[in-house]
């Protein structure tokens, strides 16, 4: 079996590049489903990782958070993103490595989509918040597996709700996003909408009034 660092790496880059920055039908979903499916935000990319990492045997746990719903502006766009609520869950995976749990959060983008940001915000500079992504520098993120820490949606968290040993465990305490026909709407039309417009950023193809990003 590979050392602990290169189990990790492997793992990390397969959620972060193979399974495509998208919006599955829940927040809960099963790993099993989000692979198969081979797209995932960071809920449903988190509970990937989790299940490869520990079927390596790498120890991880769940942390969950709350997020500003305006980093996901344009990523989001229309009317969905002013019903969306205010606060969005969030979550990413801490690691046991080397005597101390390492937080990974940098696998929600994939490398294509990501590389496609910074080319249409390449004038920019300092904090960038939208599209997926909140981050102190976009341009040189901390997104890869280095042992340490990642982040790509961090400058987004608005509240803490501690770590669970389990997706399922926090689900259960805090539920997800959406109930009732907000829910049937996101799950039915809405987020393939969602979807298709992610697709055209990754391709590069963004129009002009969803540029407009807030910088800290």
């Amino acid at each position: 079996m590979l050392p602990v660092f290169q189990r990790i790496g492997a793992v990390y880059d397969y959620v972060r590049d193979e399974v495509a920055f998208g919006y599955n039908v829940s927040d809960d979903l099963p790993a099993s489903r989000v692979l198969a499916e081979g797209i995932g935000q960071c809920n449903t990319k988190g509970t990937l990782l989790m299940a490869l990492l520990r079927a390596v045997g790498v120890p991880c746990r769940f942390h969950g958070f709350t997020i500003d719903k305006q980093l996901q502006k344009g990523a989001v766009t229309g009317l969905w993103y002013l019903l969306a609520p205010r606060s969005i869950i969030h979550s990413w995976v801490e690691v046991f490595f080397e005597g101390r749990w390492v937080n990974l959060e940098g696998f929600i983008l994939d490398k294509p989509y990501l590389s496609s940001l910074q080319r249409r915000f390449a004038h920019q500079s300092g904090s960038f918040c939208g599209y997926g992504a909140a981050t102190p520098d976009l341009q040189n993120p901390a997104v890869d597996w280095k042992g340490c820490d990642t982040y790509i949606q961090r400058e987004g968290i608005n509240r803490d709700y501690g770590v669970f040993n389990s997706p399922e465990a926090f689900y259960a305490r805090h539920g997800t996003n959406l109930k009732g026909f907000k829910r049937w709407l996101y799950a039915n039309v809405v987020r393939h909408l969602m979807n298709r417009n992610v697709e055209n950023i990754r391709r590069g193809v963004l129009s002009r009034g969803r540029e407009a990003v807030h910088q800290k």
